[in-house]
């Protein structure tokens, strides 16, 4: 199968120019959080594009720094020394996802619950919205790409929203507002009918329109105009010269140093399961149902790792904000990621003056929007359906996503995920059938077709609550397997059973003959 074609250019064009709208700012908010140069955040960026782009196996995803390695990096720069010993734990955690890729490691991801990873893209859309409010409304002193419930500042998620309604922009909001209007009028079935509206994403005349209302603040309403802190800043881009010249290399010397094989094998590692967790995220969203190979992702992220640390990247991953961004302005092929890539480089090298003029929150609308999309009403009644053992995963994942972080939440939204599996389990290794005619007791208790040993315990109390003087029948044809601790526990019951007064038969148990204990 074809992962991209060039006659959905149609689609992939303005995507890519809607995820690199999105991209820019989270490159350089990671970057700034990480305690990295900003420059690092972009290489990174452009990297994940046109490299993992293109390796990539994965028609919507797409790659660059992720705000959950931010603690991670900032650590590893203060317990290695540098930014260039950083970088050597870059290309070796990059070595060790290509390890990982042809050892054939992508296949843990599908032993994600569903629920779970519903419950992730809920938590995700739940945060875009909630962080995001800030910046439309003006409060622009935390980066746009911060997902942390704490912030460096001292503040929180609520905190940080309490305290931006006491520093509203009038030009900010009424951006903001204007922005989100374009957006939902863009998605409006009718409109959508029509060429002009079907290829040209909403986002991208959103945020077009934001740079012209500012602009004209400033001569119309200079109290309104943003500048500064509320506008995408870059630099001013002086050419290729100039790009190539910052790039940083890494500290081959540092290879003896132990430290730096402990940073890359946790960075490798969380790199691996966030980049897993988005790429069966974003397949599940897929229209079209596409399957991706996750072990070729993981090669395509470990030379994207290799690549970005060698001329002074960041570490990166597969990221669900940008993949869902890209999914919402309709891209079709991995052509769309490669094209944001291309074009980040082309913005950051020659036209970063332009990029410049883009006010944050026209930027926040979009966000707020894919976060909408991610945590729809309609998402959280579908799973209350599916009943308690697919909802209570599903809740306890968003909500503990919301307050520690996405790894964190997934443990924890693992862990109910086990303990319901465990439980039903626990509860239902057998069918139990009682049945009493006169003076006679027959219970008929039926194995499943995997019995384990989970299904120890209750089995155990199912027998010892069998009555005196009844016939028993326990029949294992239909068990493909029998743990040896069940196996144990019916022998145990056999050689009491004569003292109870029970007869009992069992049919069908591995190794063991039909026979009858009275």
């Amino acid at each position: 199968m074809k992962l991209y074609k060039f006659s959905d250019i149609k689609y992939d064009l303005p995507a890519g120019l809607v995820v690199f709208l999105v991209a820019l700012p989270l490159c350089l908010g990671i970057a700034l959080a990480s305690g990295a140069p900003l420059f690092s955040g972009l290489i990174t960026g452009i990297v994940g594009g046109i490299v993992v782009g293109a390796l990539s196996g994965s028609s919507l995803s797409v790659s660059g720094p992720a705000a959950g390695l931010t603690v991670i990096i900032l650590g590893a720069i203060a317990t290695l020394g540098s930014f260039e010993a950083l970088l050597l734990a870059g290309v070796l955690a990059g070595v060790i996802q290509l390890v990982l890729g042809f050892a054939k490691a992508g296949i843990i991801s599908h032993y994600f619950p569903s629920s779970v990873i519903k419950g992730m893209l809920s938590a995700i859309g739940i945060i875009l919205i909630l962080k995001q409010i800030p910046h439309a409304l003006g409060d622009d002193l935390d980066f746009l790409g911060d997902m942390n419930f704490f912030q460096a500042d001292g503040k929180n998620t609520f905190s940080e929203i309490f305290s931006a309604f006491n520093l509203i922009e009038g030009g900010a909001l009424m951006i903001f507002l204007i922005s989100v209007a374009v957006i939902l009028v863009w998605e409006l079935p009718s409109l959508k009918k029509l060429s002009f509206f079907k290829f040209v994403p909403g986002g991208l005349v959103a945020v077009i329109l934001g740079i012209v209302v500012n602009q004209s603040f400033k001569t119309m309403a200079p109290e309104m105009f943003l500048s500064g802190q509320h506008v995408v800043s870059i630099g001013n881009g002086s050419g290729l010269a100039d790009f190539v010249g910052q790039f940083r290399f890494p500290d081959f010397s540092q290879l003896s140093n132990p430290d730096i094989y402990i940073v890359a094998m946790t960075i490798a590692a969380v790199a691996s399961i966030e980049t897993l967790l988005c790429i069966e995220a974003i397949d599940k969203l897929d229209p079209q149902k596409r399957v991706t190979s996750t072990n070729l992702e993981l090669k395509a992220q470990g030379v994207g790792n290799i690549v970005s640390a060698l001329i002074g990247g960041l570490p990166m991953t597969s990221v669900i904000v940008r993949s869902s961004t890209n999914l919402g302005a309709g891209a079709k092929t991995k052509l769309s990621a490669i094209i944001h890539g291309v074009l980040l480089f082309i913005m950051v090298v020659f036209l970063a003056s332009i990029i410049n003029l883009i006010p944050l929150a026209s930027l926040a609308a979009i966000l707020i929007v894919v976060g909408y999309k991610l945590a729809k009403i309609s998402l959280f009644k579908q799973m209350y359906a599916l009943g308690w053992n697919q909802f209570l995963p599903f809740i306890v994942t968003i909500v503990a996503i919301l307050f520690t972080d996405l790894l964190t939440g997934i443990a924890i939204g693992m862990v109910v995920s086990i303990f319901h599996v465990l439980r039903n389990n626990y509860r239902l290794p057998f069918y139990y059938h009682s049945d009493e005619v006169a003076k006679t007791k027959k219970v008929v208790i039926k194995l499943a077709e995997e019995v384990t040993f989970l299904n120890k315990g209750s089995i155990l109390l199912t027998l010892r609550g069998v009555p005196d003087n009844t016939e028993v029948e326990i029949d294992g044809t239909g068990a493909k397997y029998i743990d040896h601790d069940v196996k144990e526990v019916i022998q145990n019951f056999a050689a009491s059973a004569g003292h109870r007064g029970i007869k009992l038969r069992m049919k069908g148990i591995q190794n063991w003959q039909d026979h009858l204990v009275s």
